[in-house]
């Protein structure tokens, strides 16, 4: 298998996770996932990433026809490189400082380590003259280090977070050892087109080429449900008016606090009536304070809402936190009235696609940040200011009357602009 594979995708995590039986493995839930799987399947390449597990050294499988090439990770590379300068500086660092980025000389230590470690394993999966295709915040460094291993090679790069701007990005006191990463590329893909301008604005003309290749869904894998799926989850929540329904990673970049203070005070403005919210809250970086702590607001909200509001039998907020089955996801997004994506900052987002993708008849509405990657396609959303509250309160009450004809044309934007024109369109320009 060494070298054989025409096309590389370099990623942070494989596309699987250990089955629950723990004997096999199956298909990872996540929007990179649900993005690059299908393009993958359609090339001759492979797929380097880590597994998922700490200390798990797994030799090379395929996986309903990809080829997987698992890197390793220890624990000390799990701290310092992911949830370290990953998750604890970048992270924050590119989301516009909502929370305060730390920066350790061990992470970076590791994070540089860590790298050069999936350069390797990229150098040898590709064969001569091979395209490699970098993904995400995780491996800014591979670029550079891979083009100084296999000059050969035609190398791309997607950046599917947000790029701040140069002046928040001259903070990172290794700025320009990323810089000079991100440099080792044919062709670096931003989400949006102010991502891209901020990173010329930092580069100037003489860096690598770069372009704006907005990422999408593939609409076909929407599974409704049944009518009678979606009756009788609107019937466990009691059958109200209106079904409001969040999806999100448990994240503070997320703005889920935001959408519930956004509810609780429409309920108490006597503005809002006969609604149940269902906020599907996914557990993400549980051991970093800044996640515990939006953890700790959330849930307060939801039982401080419902202690207001509820009433024996009938909450006002649902709340899960724990993973929803993907094919169990479309039936929520197909039930629900309002989708609410309410986001400080998001590279894309998609979630609003998804729930789009479920209401082909013009029916639901999406309340939408306008600092979420997806405003710039879903123009047509209810669009919110998330640090403004009446904002968000404006955007749920219009959602909530409803605007068919935005709807219709929405579907018919995500319907055709899918996941594989947005491969496509990579991969031709690079």
């Amino acid at each position: 298998m060494k070298g054989a594979n025409r096309f590389v995708v370099v990623a942070n995590r494989l596309p699987v996770d250990r089955s629950s039986t723990g004997d096999g493995w199956e298909a990872s839930p996540g929007g990179l996932v649900a993005a690059l799987a299908p393009v993958l399947r359609s090339h001759t390449g492979c797929w380097v990433g880590w597994p998922g597990e700490i200390d798990l050294d797994v030799e090379p499988f395929e996986f309903e026809g990809i080829d997987l090439r698992p890197v390793a990770l220890n624990q000390e590379d799990y701290e310092n490189f992911y949830e370290g300068f990953s998750n604890s500086s970048l992270w924050p660092l590119y989301h516009d400082l909502i929370v305060a980025p730390r920066y350790e000389q061990e992470w970076w230590d590791s994070y540089r380590e860590v790298n050069q470690r999936f350069a390797q394993a990229a150098a040898e999966a590709a064969e001569q003259g091979g395209v490699v295709w970098v993904q995400d915040y995780q491996l800014q460094l591979v670029p550079g280090l891979l083009r100084e291993m296999r000059p050969d090679l035609t190398i791309g790069f997607f950046l599917h977070i947000p790029f701040p701007s140069p002046d928040i990005f001259r903070q990172l006191p290794w700025r320009d050892e990323i810089a000079q990463g991100l440099e080792g590329c044919d062709l670096i893909g931003f989400q949006r087109a102010e991502d891209e301008q901020s990173f010329r604005a930092l580069v100037g003309d003489a860096g690598p080429r770069t372009g704006t290749f907005p990422i999408s869904i593939d609409p076909a894998a929407i599974h409704r449900g049944s009518a009678a799926d979606v009756e009788k989850l609107r019937a466990s929540v009691g059958n109200p008016a209106t079904v409001m329904l969040g999806v999100d990673r448990l994240d503070y970049t997320k703005g889920i606090l935001q959408r519930l203070l956004a509810v609780e005070s429409l309920l108490e403005k006597g503005e809002l009536d006969d609604v149940a919210v269902i906020q599907l809250a996914t557990p993400s970086r549980e051991r970093l304070d800044h996640y515990q702590e939006t953890r700790r607001d959330v849930e307060e909200a939801v039982g401080r809402i419902n202690g207001r509001f509820g009433d024996v039998g009938r909450p006002v907020v649902h709340y899960i936190n724990r993973p929803v089955p993907k094919e169990r996801l479309g039936v929520f997004y197909a039930a629900a009235d309002v989708m609410l994506v309410t986001p400080f900052k998001d590279g894309m987002n998609l979630v609003a696609k998804e729930y789009v993708a479920a209401h082909p008849d013009g029916d639901g509405a999406l309340v939408l940040s306008e600092f979420a990657g997806a405003a710039v396609e879903l123009d047509r959303a209810n669009l919110c200011n998330p640090f403004d509250l009446t904002s968000v309160e404006d955007a749920i009450l219009a959602a909530v009357k409803g605007d068919a004809e935005a709807m219709r044309a929405m579907h018919r934007h995500v319907a055709e602009h899918d996941v594989d024109r947005w491969a496509s369109s990579f991969l031709e320009a690079l």
